[in-house]
């Protein structure tokens, strides 16, 4: 056996060597062990034997291959190792080698284990070993090297972003692969590629074989098209008043002059940013874009040189709406990979339910129609016109809300309008002879404007198929009419559950780690693993736990006393707590609401009550109001779901987290009450499964704003006394951090005031 090793301490007597395989045939790495010792566990690894005796006992053994097949046997190997598999003809090994069972082994692993990285990365940032980061980047290790799923909850401090991105680091450089990071926010992509990342690059490079490389990828829309900008839309085109049209060109013509500049295209680096509906007019989604072989800016396209950026790098950060894309399409939008790490993983569901809905509203089909009117459309686009009025007109008549079937009133105008959208496709698509070279940004926007007129037949395709299932129960898919006061009526079509999709394209085909502050529920795993879609006996689980104590530095209070919540707004009773607790916490408060309209009457009436300054979401942007919080340590922030899951306000600025009610979805929310008629059909607790589940999250995300480092202490204030008095109350208190519990406003008086004493 020949090897390749770097300071080498000799191992005598006899030897066999095995090379271990992950199921998608790439090596991982070889390990050495004595003769006469059975061969090390290698978990879920395949292996195939390395070493062919040629002699025992001095005598040739029979039945040896010859040159030829020991010529076309190692041509086979080297397409398995990484590195394309020509490491050898360096001076450095392709693989790992270990040696298993010799006493008194010296010789060093080729590369270093994740201990030691993570120590090294840690060291370097000038931080301190954690015991949770640890265990969870051992946990991932063990994931990426068994090929297992893996679930963490990982607690604020835990240090979950090192956890995983070293492994991560020490995955792809070992097998020349990319791993894929997902995150669910922008506010945490920007985290990992401008701050994690880099400084943990420079910390590993001095340990590891090259420096670590990363890049960041998004979805098309997110990067400005530049055949659109060249064949841009006139403002008075888009459907807006005509008192907007001048605002909404002079941002147009910003991101034109800003595209002439940019080297990355991205929207983020524009500055100051543009409304939604300019950006818009300059960019294109994955369904609409024509591919960069039949654009005309094919080779200038910003989104292609990210995706090229990609494919030559470690690890690559995306969000989830594009993993999602990438899952569903029959394309690859990611590098090659065969692993992902979801980070927010409990954002997964929504943002994968997202992509695969689809919308039908009068905004779309009208701008398709007057788009098709400069492409000789052959009065085809007139047609849509009169078939998109009587499909609006029809949705009139009809009621809104969830449909759990169709009549003739609905299937007809949609029939037709679907037809419609056809003909004008196929009219559109058809280029005249030589358009492509004589005027190809005309033809670009055919072919563009054919995907998006193929999307909307697709999407009413869809809603009709929904109904040859006459079951509700039986339905896959769930169908409402929103009536939308800007857009009118909105047809959706989503599916029910997002299970199936994710077990099939996301974990049946590369590892999946997922970490999130918030994954267990009722304090058990297996809820997140069942409507995510996890195959039954291929993941494990840990709960890293968090450097805080909980219980010694938050209080969770329960006002039982208070009237159940109702629906006429915040009773006189519950703001009367409001500004008892807020006194006794002199400010310092984040609060917590269902509804902005329960925000916006505890603002209005606590700035009369309080001499404290309070702001209100929709004063400001919401980072805007953050920051005026964060900065001024007497203030109160009172806002709605951004606010549950998106404030990080470390120290006494943030003492006291009010919450209103237990977030149960509305009762009118058509998709989560279809999936609780679903679990009720199949003979579940529909109620504990989504509504109490969907509840559980939120409660677990918004307590978490509380302790946000190690020295904070405070009050988590819960104003809905069901969370006291119902026998699912225990479900959703086990789904937050183990603070001390208490109903009793004096004790929580008291022990706000202690805090204000001493300055905490």
């Amino acid at each position: 056996m020949a090897k390749r090793s770097r300071g080498k301490g000799m191992t005598g007597g006899s030897k066999q060597s095995i090379r271990t395989y992950r199921s998608s045939g790439v090596a991982v790495e070889e390990l050495v062990f004595p003769f006469d010792a059975e061969a090390p566990d290698t978990g879920h690894l395949s292996s195939t034997q390395l070493t062919v005796p040629l002699m025992r006992d001095g005598v040739t053994v029979d039945g040896l291959p010859s040159l030829e097949e020991s010529r076309t046997y190692l041509a086979e190997q080297l397409l398995t190792l990484p590195w394309e598999g020509l490491a050898l003809s360096r001076d450095e090994p392709s693989i790992n080698t270990r040696f298993v069972g010799f006493p008194g082994v010296t010789e060093e692993p080729l590369s270093q284990d994740t201990e030691t990285l993570l120590d090294a990365a840690v060291a370097a940032l000038g931080g301190s070993r954690r015991p949770g980061q640890v265990a969870m980047a051992r946990a991932v290790t063990r994931a990426l090297e068994t090929e297992r799923h893996l679930a963490v909850q990982a607690g604020t401090g835990t240090g979950k972003s090192l956890a995983y991105l070293v492994p991560a680091i020490r995955h792809a450089q070992a097998t020349g692969t990319s791993v894929i990071i997902s995150t669910a926010t922008i506010a945490l992509q920007r985290q990992l590629v401008e701050r994690d990342l880099p400084r943990l690059a420079e910390a590993l490079e001095p340990v590891m074989e090259r420096r670590p490389t990363f890049a960041i990828l998004k979805g098309r829309s997110n990067y400005v098209c530049l055949n659109r900008i060249g064949a841009a839309e006139d403002p008075e085109d888009a459907l807006i008043d005509e008192a907007d049209v001048s605002w909404l060109g002079r941002h147009v013509a910003r991101v034109h002059e800003w595209a002439q500049e940019t080297g990355s295209g991205d929207r983020d680096d524009l500055e100051p940013g543009v409304p939604d509906l300019a950006w818009r007019q300059v960019s294109v989604t994955a369904r609409e874009c024509l591919g960069a072989t039949r654009c005309p800016h094919g080779e200038e396209c910003f989104a292609e040189a990210a995706r090229r950026q990609a494919h030559e790098v470690d690890i690559v950060v995306t969000n989830h709406a594009l993993l999602a894309i990438d899952a569903l399409a029959d394309i690859d939008i990611l590098p090659e990979h065969d692993v992902v790490i979801i980070d927010e993983a409990h954002e997964l569901d929504g943002r994968i339910t997202s992509v695969a809905s689809n919308e039908l509203s009068r905004t779309a089909l009208t701008l398709a129609a007057k788009r098709a009117g400069k492409l000789d459309a052959d009065g085809r686009d007139d047609k849509l016109v009169e078939l998109t009025d009587d499909w609006l007109a029809a949705a009139q008549l009809l009621p809104d809300g969830r449909w759990t079937d169709i009549d003739d009133t609905a299937r007809g105008p949609l029939a037709g309008l679907r037809d419609g959208l056809w003909s004008l496709r196929d009219a559109i698509a058809r280029a005249p002879e030589g358009e492509s070279a004589n005027d190809p940004e005309k033809y670009a926007e055919r072919q563009n404007l054919a995907n998006h007129l193929q999307e909307l037949h697709d999407a009413i395709v869809r809603v009709l198929t929904v109904f040859d299932e006459s079951d509700p129960a039986s339905q896959r898919d769930v169908v409402w009419l929103a009536r939308d006061d800007r857009r009118g009526d909105v047809l959706t079509v989503a599916p029910l559950s997002v299970a199936g999709l994710l077990h099939d394209r996301l974990f049946g085909e590369q590892t999946v780690v997922l970490t999130s502050a918030t994954l267990t529920i009722g304090g058990r795993f297996d809820p997140m693993a069942a409507f995510l879609g996890i195959p039954k006996g291929t993941w494990d689980s840990l709960d890293a736990g968090t450097p805080f104590d909980p219980r010694k530095s938050g209080i969770l209070y329960t006002a039982r006393h208070l009237p159940d919540p109702g629906r006429d707004g915040l009773s006189a009773e519950t703001l009367d707590e409001i500004h008892d607790l807020i006194m006794a916490a002199g400010g310092r408060t984040l609060g917590l609401f269902s509804s902005r309209r329960a925000a916006e009457q505890a603002a209005e009436a606590m700035k009369l009550r309080v001499p404290f300054d309070v702001y209100c979401q929709g004063e400001d942007t919401t980072g805007a109001l953050v920051e005026k919080f964060a900065r001024d340590e007497n203030a109160c922030l009172f806002g709605t779901l951004t606010l549950w899951q998106g404030v990080d306000v470390p120290g006494p600025a943030c003492s006291l987290v009010l919450i209103d009610r237990i977030p149960f979805p509305r009762p009118d929310d058509p998709l989560l009450q279809a999936r609780k008629e679903a679990a009720e059909a199949e003979g579940r607790n529909g109620f504990m499964e989504v509504a109490a589940t969907h509840a559980a999250l939120l409660m677990a995300q918004g307590a978490g704003r509380l302790l946000r480092s190690v020295t904070d202490r405070g009050v988590v204030a819960v104003l809905d006394n069901r969370l006291a008095t119902k026998r699912y109350g225990s479900f959703l208190r086990a789904s937050m951090p183990a603070f001390w519990e208490t109903t009793d406003p004096a004790v929580v008086r008291g022990a706000l005031k202690r805090l204000v004493t001493q300055g905490r």
